[in-house]
């Protein structure tokens, strides 16, 4: 039983560190891509494609979608979790939920920085933005901070996991097609917001996987 555990707990690592590879490869590339400026014409069709799906109700909708993605929404959601994960003493996960958050925003600011890429002005936007487009950080941070929430509800509540993840995972690209729906950024800064995202998430999960492992290993509490 426990050889087939192992087993199982190995394959789930292997196929945690080939995902967050292979993130990093399409981030790679995604930014290659957008340096070379060979994504812009094919980023122009596709938000113009967007374009045409426009109406009042779908605004409200989206604006609705692209507020609960914004990164100060967030980080007030982190602090809420936080606090209900410190009364059920998880401090662990508390702890590294925070990490998560503040490494999340901290690394795509700089991100944002690095490339300089210049937000879409394809027509006239009914939402005010600022800073640099590429990655998107409503993308990246909603990537990491319900993905990771996610993760926690998951392993708490096995048997509704399959519903916890679909969920999680519709809201995340709800967030990044409000994105491109408001004409705010490119579809490339979408999806490498996401695959960023997903290697720094991959790496808080790992972390406190491995933190678990130690504190039951030693007998420590959870702290």
């Amino acid at each position: 039983m426990r050889s087939r555990l192992f087993s199982l707990l190995l394959r789930v690592r292997i196929g945690g560190l080939l995902l967050a590879g292979l993130a990093l490869w399409a981030f790679e590339q995604i930014a290659d891509e957008v340096l070379e400026k060979e994504s812009h014409a094919l980023d122009v069709r596709i938000l113009l494609a967007i374009r045409r799906l426009h109406n009042t109700l779908l605004d409200q909708a989206m604006m609705g979608i692209t507020f609960i993605g914004d990164p100060s929404i967030l980080l007030v959601v982190c602090v809420g979790v936080a606090i209900w994960l410190l009364r059920q003493k998880q401090r662990s996960e508390a702890t590294t939920l925070a990490i998560a958050a503040i490494g999340a925003i901290a690394l795509n600011v700089l991100l944002k920085h690095l490339f300089s890429r210049a937000r879409p002005m394809l027509w006239e936007r009914i939402v005010d933005v600022g800073q640099y487009s590429f990655p998107s950080g409503h993308a990246m941070v909603s990537m990491v901070i319900y993905g990771f929430i996610g993760y926690l509800l998951a392993t708490r509540y096995r048997r509704q996991r399959v519903w916890i993840v679909s969920l999680i995972v519709l809201l995340i690209l709800a967030i990044g097609f409000s994105r491109m729906y408001l004409g705010v950024h490119w579809p490339t800064d979408v999806a490498a917001g996401y695959a960023a995202g997903l290697v720094w998430l991959i790496a808080c999960i790992f972390s406190l996987k491995i933190w678990r492992q130690y504190r039951a290993k030693y007998h420590l509490p959870n702290s």
